[in-house]
């Protein structure tokens, strides 16, 4: 995830969870507008590392299954043709500490406005209220139920 000048980075985070999928539409409506590229990111972690009680995972097959999993959550909202001015960045870590160091140089921050965890009554989840109060710039925060076109 380099910075460049030439080139206006809209990047996004993918987790799986319907306003993800419409945050990912979003940001590329949003990108065609600005002539800018488009940087999917799928954060993962391997929960054997959170605590010394879990149990013993290989961390390999943890990466295997993010991987799959993130391809899987692109062919969904794309198919099987991935358009041009995608990169796809799959991090292992904390998604809102791994899309707040992304969004350092880039033009904007897409994010859901819930992921794939959090609570039914909940407006924000946490990783997208996090990213709005220490992104390095804007966010926007997409709802499922309003996919739209940005230049509405």
């Amino acid at each position: 995830m380099q910075t460049s000048g030439a080139r206006r980075r809209v990047v996004v985070g993918v987790d799986g969870s319907p306003s993800s999928y419409a945050a990912l539409r979003w940001a590329f409506g949003y990108a065609g507008l600005v002539g800018g590229v488009v940087e999917a990111i799928h954060v993962w972690d391997t929960p054997s590392d959170v605590g010394w009680t879990g149990p013993a995972i290989d961390p390999e097959y943890d990466l295997e299954q993010a991987r799959e999993r993130f391809a899987g959550e692109l062919r969904g909202v794309f198919g099987e043709e991935h358009p041009a001015g995608l990169e796809e960045h799959l991090v292992e870590g904390d998604p809102s500490e791994v899309l707040i160091r992304a969004s350092e140089g880039a033009e904007i921050l897409v994010v859901g406005s819930r992921g794939r965890g959090g609570f039914a009554r909940a407006m924000l989840g946490s990783v997208s209220q996090r990213c709005a109060q220490h992104a390095a710039c804007p966010v926007v925060v997409v709802r499922k139920e309003h996919d739209q076109d940005p230049s509405r």
